[in-house]
């Protein structure tokens, strides 16, 4: 593999104040309140952060909920992989499918406890309205050539400073090392891992006598991976060599991946394959297969969301789930495939009939959002990817250790039919005012009294990630960067600042070190 160099720093512009539209999911009139920004161009490190923040990505807008103002509260919802086991619905969708690839056979209707088939927002609308109305036109390439020669700069200031002890340029040689952290590999970050399962008094992973069981699953994994040729651009679902894989023994439940790739008999009648192609910047398989992923969107959201014909345009389907601001990153510890943004295409027979897009981030899977072709619903096909999601989880983790969530966006208990969500367990919700997560079950009850909740049950706790150091903040002003320490004393307007401390406050401290606040 080439040498993998540090991404340039994320690039965002803040919109002031809050935005309020009609509600996607209770269709409330400028009932759905939200902060967002503009992301130019974003790390993947970043964007972890920033959803564990309670932000989340319509293509490049981000946008962060006014969780105690907003009609339906957006809680995000995080599963843990590893110790997922799928329940009894889920178990029946799995079945579903592979009795339609082996024999053809279709079930007559869903199953009442089965979640609903989307698997993503309802609030696609709102978020294509609000995108309308902000009407972004800013010069990306000019944008991204002066921050190339405001980051090189930098770095011969640093090499000056570091010559010249006691220089008294406006960047010190420290402000500079720490405006520019965010260039290094991801894979040089510390990350705190809890007792591998089965191992430790950690109450949240199994116990002692589920060891045998994951290191069985570990093992199944690896020889998944081994006998899986072209992994990650022509991944199948199907049609590998079964007998490789360890059977579960009888008086044992069937993991995930027993129930997925089951074996099929030779006279299959139906052939199932998954590829994951990268989406932004467009792999050649994404480009190839582009306009038959749109027909499959196009359909979808006229079949499924009542779109008339024109709505769903490629303009919209290009701004809304191909463009990305997640620049793609290869550390040498990373997924084969890389971090970033992605779809996930299932193929039956040959043609695209469901594209789940997907961000891979540093510490998670994240679902952006499914659609599929309507003729094939009977195959409850947001179930379905959602579990291969899970799986795909786990076959990542195997390679890189800390790569261990499933994030499915936001959980919204106000809205009973987006409840489902909540059936993936064992999962957490975030509370949104400490930002820790906390597990489902502590805060269903709480949700049941309340459409809003702090989750935290301690009363003194605080968001041990908010900006304290606002000065400290980076700033792109006039094709340099710098500290906001440094551009507040050149800017014109004083009510700037409580722009600034709003956005700061938003991100949290580390971002706001890292991130480049673009200002006019």
């Amino acid at each position: 593999m080439a040498s993998w160099s540090a991404p340039s720093p994320s690039l965002v512009e803040y919109f002031e104040g809050q935005t309020s539209f009609q509600c996607g999911y209770c269709k409330s009139n400028f009932g759905s309140c939200s902060h967002g920004m503009w992301a130019h161009s974003m790390t993947v490190q970043d964007y972890q952060d920033l959803i564990d923040r309670g932000w989340r990505r319509s293509g490049k807008y981000v946008y962060k909920p006014v969780m105690n103002q907003t009609c339906c509260p957006q809680y995000t919802i995080r599963c843990h992989p590893l110790q997922f086991q799928p329940s009894k619905s889920h178990k029946k969708v799995l079945k579903k499918m592979l009795k339609f690839l082996a024999k053809g056979e279709i079930s007559k209707g869903n199953c009442e406890d089965e979640p609903m088939d989307s698997t993503m927002e309802d609030a696609v609308d709102g978020d294509f309205a609000l995108m309308n109305k902000l009407d972004i036109k800013c010069d990306l390439k000019t944008l991204s050539s002066d921050l190339k020669v405001s980051i090189e700069s930098e770095e011969k200031e640093k090499e000056k400073s570091l010559k010249k002890e006691g220089s008294k340029d406006l960047i010190h040689p420290q402000a500079i090392e720490e405006k520019l952290g965010s260039g290094e590999p991801s894979h040089s970050i510390k990350v705190h891992i809890g007792p591998k399962p089965g191992k430790g008094a950690d109450l949240s992973k199994p116990p002692c006598r589920k060891a045998k069981e994951m290191r069985k699953e570990r093992k199944r994994l690896k020889l998944m991976q081994q006998s899986s040729a072209g992994a990650f651009e022509g991944f199948q679902a199907q049609g590998q060599p079964v007998s490789l894989l360890p059977k579960a023994k009888s008086n044992q439940p069937k993991s995930l991946e027993d129930l997925i790739f089951e074996s099929l008999p030779e006279d299959a009648s139906h052939k199932l394959e998954v590829r994951v192609v990268r989406s932004s910047p467009p792999s050649p398989q994404f480009k190839a297969t582009f306009q038959e992923s749109y027909q499959v969107y196009k359909r979808y959201q006229m079949v499924i969301h009542k779109d008339p014909p024109d709505k769903p345009a490629v303009s919209q389907f290009t701004r809304f789930l191909c463009n990305s601001p997640l620049e793609a990153e290869h550390p040498a510890n990373g997924p084969e495939c890389g971090y970033g943004s992605f779809h996930q295409q299932y193929w039956l027979d040959g043609k695209i009939i469901a594209v789940g897009v997907i961000d891979i981030l540093p510490y998670c899977v994240s679902s952006v959002y499914l659609y599929y072709d309507p003729d094939y619903s009977f195959l409850s096909l947001g179930v379905y990817s959602a579990l291969r999601e899970i799986a795909f989880t786990r076959q990542l983790h195997e390679k890189t250790s800390q790569l261990s969530y499933y994030y499915m966006g936001f959980y919204i208990h106000s809205c009973p039919k987006m409840r489902y969500k909540g059936q993936y367990r064992p999962s957490d919700l975030l509370c949104p005012e400490t930002y820790v997560w906390v597990p489902i079950e502590q805060c269903l009850p709480s949700l049941d009294n309340s459409k809003y909740c702090r989750f935290n049950q301690d009363p003194q706790a605080e968001d041990e990630g908010r900006s304290k150091e606002l000065d400290r903040l980076r700033v792109f002003h006039r094709r340099s960067a710098m500290p906001y320490g440094v551009y507040k004393n050149h800017q014109e307007d004083p009510s700037e600042e409580a722009v600034v401390l709003e956005y700061a406050n938003l991100v949290g401290q580390k971002c706001s070190e890292r991130m480049l606040l673009f200002r006019h």
